[in-house]
């Protein structure tokens, strides 16, 4: 087994969970800047390769004022990612975002979670994770990159997987049936308008909620070693920089003991 994936929860996660009675919600975006993430810019985006060359990371991932409010900007220019230096496990995550106007190649980014490794490692940017899909269309899509895994519920249409609570549960992987599995149903709110996705993730499962809608469950999430599957519990957080602007209100974790029932179809 490789080193990275005996992941460490530091010190200040812990302290997280042990004040839980007394601020159930952390803030991963404080209201003000990004001190508290890492920043970092990969691979261009295809016919965008000037741009890429002039980017930074405080033009590509920026805090801007709308209506009096602070957001955080992702200008989507070059592939980048904005990731988080605590690790989390058996947590509720809550992201609030919505689209921009300015588009290069598509309205794409991703919340990736249970990441770990060094940047770049997964398609030249990111951090090897399981990513729930931004995208737009795709909202609350699941996309494992480089060796992750998981097991999920599904039916097959059209040579395509989809969620389906009562579907065949089948592994997913670069090594078994592919990467990606399609949501069950779109939950996504029409451009512009902001969208909730909320983000339980507890021992081996997680589970993707759009707009107050289970889109997605997935089971036994691991990576692929040699053939064999290893436990995937945990990681950091990234936000994907991927080809349009995006606008985020707010982000915030918290320990939960288990899913709630109400979430699991």
């Amino acid at each position: 087994m490789k080193k990275y994936f005996l992941f460490v929860i530091t010190a200040s996660v812990f302290a997280f969970y042990s004040c839980q009675t007394e601020k159930p919600w952390q803030p991963l975006f404080n209201g003000e800047n990004l001190e508290n993430w890492d920043m970092y810019l990969g691979t261009p985006l295809t016919g965008f390769e000037d741009l890429a060359e002039a980017a930074t990371t405080n033009k590509v991932f920026s805090v801007v004022e709308e209506n009096g409010e602070k957001l955080i900007r992702i200008t989507g220019e070059v592939n980048g990612s904005l990731a988080t230096r605590d690790t989390f496990a058996n947590y509720h995550l809550q992201l609030v975002f919505k689209w921009g106007t300015e588009v290069y190649t598509n309205r794409n980014s991703g919340l990736l979670y249970h990441s770990f490794g060094d940047f770049g490692e997964a398609l030249g940017t990111w951090m090897v994770n399981i990513e729930c899909q931004l995208m737009h269309n795709r909202l609350g899509d699941t996309y494992l990159m480089n060796n992750t895994y998981c097991e999920t519920a599904v039916k097959e249409t059209d040579g395509a997987f989809f969620y389906a609570s009562d579907g065949e549960v089948k592994q997913f992987s670069k090594e078994h049936n592919g990467p990606l599995v399609n949501k069950a149903f779109d939950a996504e709110n029409p451009l512009g308008e902001w969208n909730t996705v909320d983000l339980y993730c507890f021992g081996r499962t997680a589970v993707h909620v759009v707009n107050g809608q289970t889109v997605m469950v997935n089971n036994n999430t691991g990576t692929v070693e040699n053939g064999t599957i290893v436990p995937l519990t945990g990681g950091k957080i990234q936000l994907q920089a991927e080809g349009g602007e995006l606008f985020i209100k707010t982000i915030q974790v918290k320990p939960i003991k288990e899913i709630p029932a109400e979430v699991l179809p």
